[in-house]
Formats: structure tokens, C-alpha cells, sequence
């Protein structure tokens, strides 16, 4: 398992500063939840861990050691919406993820290999509720299933650390329900160290051991880009309620909006 310690981060894209002054320390096994108003620079935090994108100041180290400059089998990921591959059945999209990682020349394996990956494959997928479904193809699948189905592709390689994209945030509430039990069964029997991004604070309560609150606590009205984002509130999450939060930065995060400018200090 894997130990994140982030640095003085930052991240721009010309003169737009997106992310700014970044610390933290997450341990192995952790369940980090990241909240915040639309365009506070989550997902490009994301993008940051996973090696998507690359710090423009500061450091992201994995383990001590910098973290590698494409994304790689320790960090798997799931997106809102779902990164299956249409053409394929269910289990050859779980199984595809083996043959890329163990056959990266030819992207396919041969024989006993095949054998022994599809049978892994097939034991992802029993893990997460689609044994009935391994010869389905994704459009057959309903939304939950899909989501079911992206997770069995990240996890069949046992990554050290899960990002999750609002990975639930176009299911009715029923499926998200069940998705949200399923990915902390998965936690808690794997011990993957997880971030996940919310827009629904009583799941980020509900889900995490640590919830990320980002903010853009300085503005400068002539040079709005010049500032960016930061964590304002890292908050443990044993017995939390998300009214523990300042009502005005929930109703924020709640309603999607754009964090309130203030004055710059």
C-alpha cells in the first residue's frame, strides 16, 4: 500500500492559477473524500495523482520517491461516466485490462496465461455482482451495472490507490445506494488507500475517513485568475455530520456553484 505526501503543490495552465499551496498527508488505507464548489480544481487534483497531469511547482511523492510521470498499474480509476469499451463483453473488458498490463507488446495473452487472467477476471467480476452478466454486452447493462463493470476494471489489477470521479453522480438514488455500500465492501476488504470526488456532502460523510474540503480563499477582482484553490478544511470523519461544515460553504458545494470572492489578504 502507498503513503501520498504533497507538497507546497501547485498547479497553473498559463496565467490561470488553478491549484495553490497544497499540503497533505495521506496514509495507507485511507478513505479521502473531496468536496467544493465547481471549478475548485478537484479534478485537476485528480488528474495530479494520477499522473495525468504533472505539478507545476512542488512535489507529489508516492512512497518518498516522485511520482512516476504516467499513470500506472498502482493507481487505477473511475470516471462518472463509464470507461468500458462497447465492442466487448463483460468479461473481455475486465480481462483487456490484464492482457495491456501482463502483455504490453502485444496486448493479448496466449494459453495457460489466458486461462489463469480470464479466470481472474471472472472472479472480479463475482466480486462485484456481475457473475451473471460475464457474456452481456455494456449496452445491455443498466447505469449501476456499467459503474459495476468500471470498477471490476480498475481493481483487477489490485492498484495501491483509487480515484474516483464522481463515479456515482449519474445513478437514481436507489442504485447509488447500493454502489456506495458496494466501493466500501471493496475498501474495507482490499485496504486500497481511496480519494473520491462528491458533490453530495452527506456521501462524503457517509463514505470517508477524511473529508477534503476545496476553496478558493483569495480573490483579487482585477486578476481573477491569479489565485487558485487550496484545502481549507481537512476534517476527520468519526461521528461527523455534514452540518459540521459552515453553512455557507455547503450550500455552495450543494448547489454547484462558484465559490463567493472575497477580498484578497
Amino acid at each position: 500500500m502507498s503513503t501520498f505526501s504533497i507538497r507546497n503543490l501547485w498547479k497553473r495552465y498559463g496565467e490561470h492559477v488553478v491549484l495553490e499551496r497544497l499540503n497533505l498527508e495521506v496514509r495507507s488505507g485511507e478513505f479521502c473524500t473531496l468536496v467544493g464548489a465547481s471549478g475548485c480544481g478537484k479534478t485537476t487534483f485528480l488528474k495530479l495523482l494520477l499522473g495525468q497531469e504533472a505539478p507545476s511547482r512542488g512535489q507529489l511523492l508516492l512512497d518518498g520517491r516522485p511520482l512516476p510521470a504516467e499513470p500506472g498499474p498502482e493507481r487505477g480509476i473511475v470516471f462518472q461516466r463509464y470507461s468500458v469499451y462497447p465492442h466487448l463483453t463483460v468479461l473481455d473488458n475486465v480481462l483487456l485490462a490484464l492482457e495491456l498490463h501482463r502483455s504490453r507488446w502485444l496486448g493479448r495473452l496466449f494459453g495457460r496465461a489466458r486461462r489463469q487472467a480470464r479466470e481472474q477476471a471472472a472472479a472480479m467480476l463475482e466480486q462485484v455482482g456481475l457473475s451473471d452478466c460475464l457474456q452481456r454486452y455494456p449496452a445491455e447493462l443498466s447505469g449501476g451495472m456499467q459503474q459495476r463493470l468500471a470498477i471490476a476494471q480498475s481493481l483487477v489489477r489490485a492498484p495501491q490507490v483509487l480515484l474516483l470521479d464522481e463515479p456515482f453522480g449519474a445513478l437514481d438514488p436507489g442504485i447509488r445506494a447500493d454502489m456506495q455500500l458496494l466501493i466500501q465492501r471493496i475498501w474495507r476488504e482490499t485496504g486500497v488507500t481511496v480519494f473520491m470526488i462528491t458533490h453530495d456532502l452527506s456521501e462524503g460523510f457517509k463514505l470517508g475517513t477524511r473529508l477534503l474540503v476545496f476553496d478558493r480563499p483569495r480573490h483579487d477582482p482585477q486578476a481573477p485568475q491569479a489565485f487558485g484553490a487550496t484545502i481549507t478544511y481537512d476534517i476527520p470523519l468519526r461521528n461527523r455530520r455534514a452540518g459540521d461544515l459552515p453553512p455557507d460553504l455547503a450550500e455552495r458545494i450543494a448547489a454547484r456553484e462558484p465559490t463567493r470572492e472575497e477580498s484578497t489578504p
